[in-house]
């Protein structure tokens, strides 16, 4: 007998987050939700919570590898896990998960599936509905086998997604948002959603703006990092947020037109002071 399917509209998604203050009309709009990526914080797991706590932020994201073993989470853990969070006035707004290769290699490609399922289903354990992975290079033509390849995955992906409550938030910045548009296009209504990641958007010349504008309609959550282009190097940097290119009140007005309702996660990647810079971003989300 197959298990009931609790399905989850996909508007009912985490979607991101929105404005703290006034409008240009003076009218009030939704508070920002703040969150913060524990990673960045380079501290032991219950040290991060404690810390993310302290700065105000609203709900954590977890690293599904780095602490979390999926294979051997009990409900038992889940369930202090989430008391512990509760305590510390904190949710789970997105489990990340990394893969070695994205979703386009074939390699071992079945062994990413089934641990992605799996991520997604934890994550909706913990309450969340957010799985962040990068889905791997995606082709320019609409065609041949690595497209086709990657619109099946994608798929069953969305299926399990629909089965399970947690969507596939794919990250931006490997590719320019149009080529994620086109695929997005192309699978299941619904089957998968974006990670909106302007940092990662501007290290790779990309355009965050452009972005929101191409995929705004399926960004179901926002990973706050900046970047600037450093023409002597050639190439794009992350900076501490607010002090890059990123205009973050410009995007959230975008994203505010789209009705976005989820997270604005505070993430750094290298950050030199990761605790002092993590606080100031979430500083700087609630002043804009």
């Amino acid at each position: 007998m197959l298990k009931q399917t609790r399905v989850r509209h996909h508007n009912d998604a985490p979607r991101g987050l929105l404005v703290a203050a006034l409008d240009q009309r003076g009218a009030n709009v939704p508070e920002l939700k703040i969150g913060l990526q524990l990673s960045s914080l380079r501290l032991p797991f219950r040290k991060a919570i404690e810390a993310a706590s302290r700065m105000g932020a609203q709900a954590i994201e977890i690293d599904a590898r780095q602490h979390l073993n999926l294979n051997q989470v009990s409900q038992t853990a889940i369930r202090q896990l989430k008391k512990t969070l509760s305590d510390a006035n904190l949710s789970v707004c997105a489990l990340s998960f990394t893969t070695r290769n994205g979703y386009n290699v074939v390699e071992r490609l079945q062994e990413r599936i089934e641990a992605t399922k799996r991520a997604m289903d934890m994550a909706y354990k913990l309450g969340a509905s957010i799985v962040v992975n990068q889905i791997g290079r995606i082709p320019e033509e609409a065609e041949g086998p690595d497209w086709d390849l990657l619109i099946e995955v994608m798929s069953e992906l969305g299926q399990h997604a629909h089965y399970c409550g947690a969507f596939l938030a794919a990250e931006t910045g490997s590719e320019d948002s149009t080529t994620l548009s086109k695929l997005i296009a192309a699978v299941p209504d619904g089957a998968m959603g974006v990670t909106l990641n302007p940092g990662n958007l501007i290290v790779n010349s990309f355009s965050a703006k452009e972005a929101v504008e191409n995929l705004g309609e399926h960004i179901m959550y926002v990973r706050a990092k900046d970047g600037v282009r450093d023409l002597a190097q050639g190439r794009g940097i992350e900076v501490p947020l607010g002090r890059g290119t990123a205009d973050f009140p410009e995007l959230i007005g975008m994203l505010e037109e789209h009705s976005y309702r989820g997270y604005f996660t505070v993430a750094r990647d290298n950050p030199s002071d990761p605790v002092s810079e993590a606080a100031m971003a979430v500083e700087y989300l609630r002043n804009i």
